[in-house]
């Protein structure tokens, strides 16, 4: 199931599933970076693919990036 997301659905998804908030208003594709910003205050990029996939919802201060294995 190939599920074409929008800005709107994004920032639904969004609002739906973390604390954060989105800042950008347009999408082009999974591979672009959309600003957050995140409950601490501080603004942080993450492609959706990320945010969604692999639960990377906060700032990296809030949220350290994970060790690679």
């Amino acid at each position: 199931m190939n599920k074409r997301w929008t800005i709107s659905k994004i920032k639904e998804f969004v609002e739906n599933n973390s604390e954060s908030k989105l800042l950008t208003t347009e999408y082009h594709g999974f591979s672009q970076k959309l600003l957050f910003k995140c409950t601490c205050g501080s603004n942080f990029e993450k492609t959706f693919t990320k945010f969604k996939n692999n639960n990377q919802r906060k700032c990296d201060v809030c949220q350290p990036p994970q060790a690679s294995r």
